[in-house]
């Protein structure tokens, strides 16, 4: 067997196990893994050592906001700070852009603000707004991996939030397109409560968290939730929960699980890592949508993981400019609400995750071939095999690294992790057998693919 590059570890992280083995690339697609001796002569190898390889992470919930607001973030920026963490698919939500990527139209301008500047894959979302109903379907056809809608407005206007009425009308055409809805499950009613128990907030403080807190309550959550499985159950259509923060949803969940039905749910890393008594007042980089809730609530979804009825998660990277977040003021309830995070998932949620028990099989899963499942890429990406994509992480388990805002690749460096220490170093990162990624230096140019549904790939961006 010839191969133009073997990629050798002492720990590779296969469906299987864990074990040392050499990874056969051949034109960007692993032809074989074998015992790591294997190697036929006058082939290039990359030996890392008793550094873990893993598959290339697949993050489907990230927001790069090009074109119309790329002074939030860009491709450029977003796809360099995903290599440096190990990311090699990113998915592309359909909003904060402008336009938003709810028509056909808008889908063409994103694709074509996206070529020629991507250093990983990159898919796309499009979105189920009021009114684009007949959009759905030419969206599909042209390749979006699935459509996204909110329940509770969205924060900008340009994408606006569907009742119950509009929801099910688009869950009837997804079904009979066979396409998947991921869901921001909250609903304004609770909302809408909270804001009016507390004087729309003037009745608390503003720079202390727990004010933040009780205006998005837990039941915003729960009743969307219900609502979702509701109408999947009347409609049929595959449904996914995105970025879960209340462990009171869970056994909604459990119970649509047992009934066999087509529901799948993420959680995000500030979810997991963070808990709302430890927010400090003013700290509003903390701030998102929904919020970030109590320990307790962080525990619950942690034991949710071990179960398996939350699949994966993801980083729900929403940056925007510093002076959104309003820290001067440290005013929770006029800042935007979203966390700075692609670059650091790995290592946040390895850093946590072993010092509950899990090892790197769970963490692959999580990050690489659960995600990669949820848009249809199971054969191509998020697992090291025969036939997938050369797509590849090394790092270090043990080492350790504090996080220094100059070191991230986002276009804005304020995020909550920022002096944080965490375990896990990435130090190379390959795109179908490309090193893109090689110890803080970016050796390869933009090379990442616009990735469509069903596999079908436009010319590498």
């Amino acid at each position: 067997m010839t191969a133009e590059l073997i990629v050798r570890s002492k720990r590779v992280v296969t469906p299987e196990a864990v074990h040392p083995a050499a990874i056969h690339i051949r034109d960007g697609v692993i032809a074989a893994v074998t015992p790591p001796q294997e190697i036929p002569p006058r082939c290039e190898v990359f030996d890392a050592g008793y550094s873990v390889v893993m598959p290339g992470t697949v993050d489907t919930h990230v927001h790069v906001n090009e074109p119309g607001r790329t002074e939030w973030e860009g491709f450029t920026t977003a796809t360099r700070a995903a290599a440096a963490g190990g990311v090699t698919t990113i998915v592309d939500m359909p909003l904060n852009s402008i336009p938003a990527t709810t028509t056909l139209e808008a889908f063409e301008a994103k694709l074509a603000a996206a070529r020629g500047k991507c250093q990983v894959e990159v898919g796309f979302w499009g979105g189920v707004v009021p009114g684009n109903l007949r959009e759905l379907r030419r969206l599909y056809e042209a390749g979006v991996l699935g459509f996204k809608s909110f329940l509770i407005p969205s924060g900008v206007d340009e994408f606006r939030h569907v009742g119950e009425a509009d929801l099910e009308a688009a869950m009837k055409e997804l079904a009979a397109l066979g396409a998947l809805l991921i869901v921001h499950a909250e609903v304004p009613g609770p909302v809408d409560n909270a804001l009016a128990a507390s004087g729309d907030g003037h009745a608390r403080d503003p720079r202390r968290y727990d004010t933040f807190l009780r205006s998005r309550p837990r039941e915003a959550e729960d009743e969307a939730v219900a609502l979702v499985i509701r109408l999947s159950r009347k409609t049929g259509c595959r449904v996914h929960i995105v970025h879960l923060s209340s462990a009171s949803a869970l056994p909604l969940l459990r119970r649509a699980k047992a009934e066999g039905m087509p529901i799948t749910a993420e959680t995000c890393p500030h979810y997991l890592c963070f808990a709302a008594e430890e927010i400090p007042d003013g700290a509003t980089e903390f701030k998102c949508c929904p919020p970030i809730r109590e320990r307790e609530n962080c525990d619950r979804l942690w034991a949710a993981l071990g179960e398996g009825l939350i699949q994966m998660i993801v980083s729900d990277h929403s940056p925007c400019p510093p002076e959104m977040k309003q820290r001067e003021s440290g005013d929770f309830l006029r800042a935007w609400g979203g966390i700075s995070s692609l670059q650091l998932r790995l290592p946040a949620m390895w850093t946590a995750a072993r010092q509950r028990g899990y090892d790197l099989c769970d963490l692959t899963k999580w990050l690489c071939s659960a995600p990669a499942a949820l848009v249809g890429l199971e054969k191509r990406k998020g697992s090291i095999a025969p036939g997938c994509d050369a797509d590849l992480c090394g790092w270090s388990p043990e080492a350790t690294f504090r996080v220094n805002s100059a070191t991230l690749h986002h276009r804005h460096k304020l995020t909550p992790y920022a002096g944080h220490v965490l375990s896990g170093v990435v130090e190379a990162t390959f795109l179908r057998g490309n090193l893109i990624y090689d110890r803080g230096q970016f050796p390869s140019s933009a090379t990442g693919a616009l990735l469509q549904r069903a596999h079908a790939w436009t010319s590498p961006s």
